[in-house]
């Protein structure tokens, strides 16, 4: 079954108006709100609150809780009422999980996976040398130095960003590799020489 994936409202927005045009359209055209909700739900890296999925999902308040509410009580996302905000976030050991039976039903062979698990290795290597950090924290860590101009700043921080979105892929990527066998569909036999 193919995998549909709808940009988010932040996505779209670094889009061209052709880009924008097409896909939004489609997007709008093509799902519910309660999609669009699960969608960006299902696809969160750190705990957000109603209004901020609501926002992403371009859907009201009201609605977007009650869906909020229906993943929590199905066991999809977790709810936590301990801070200022209800936030919500998914189950991320089912999400890492979905993604890794996603990257083994893809197509590629696992010596693909292993040369791409290698480039964002490297990548973070690189990082780490041309900043003399460690992590994405310490990157950030370095715009306190009042030294850095805007335009550096504004990269560090891109950077560091991404190097968060990279440390995730490398573990979900390696997860992949690590249980390829495991990920097998059980339609198909398992291979005895991957």
């Amino acid at each position: 079954m193919p995998s549909t994936y709808i940009k988010t409202r932040a996505e779209l927005s670094h889009m061209t108006d052709d880009e924008s045009d097409s896909e939004g359209g489609l997007r709008d055209r093509q799902t519910t709100g309660e999609d669009r909700v699960r969608m960006v739900a299902q696809q969160l890296s750190e705990p957000q609150t109603v209004n901020w999925i609501a926002d992403e999902a371009s859907w009201s308040h009201e609605p977007t809780k009650r869906v909020l509410e229906r993943l929590v009580d199905d066991g999809i996302l977790h709810r936590d009422d301990s801070g200022t905000h209800t936030t919500y976030y998914p189950d991320y050991r089912r999400q890492a999980m979905q993604e890794a039976m996603r990257l083994r039903d893809s197509g590629h062979t696992v010596e693909e996976l292993t040369d791409r698990l290698a480039d964002m290795k490297a990548q973070v290597r690189d990082w780490e040398a041309e900043f003399g950090v460690e992590s994405p924290n310490q990157l950030r860590g370095t715009l306190a130095d009042g030294t850095v101009d805007a335009d550096d700043e504004a990269r560090r921080r891109e950077i560091a960003r991404e190097w968060e979105h990279l440390q995730r892929r490398i573990e979900i990527v390696g997860f992949a590799i690590r249980e390829w066998d495991f990920l097998t569909p059980t339609t198909e036999p398992t291979e005895a020489s991957s």
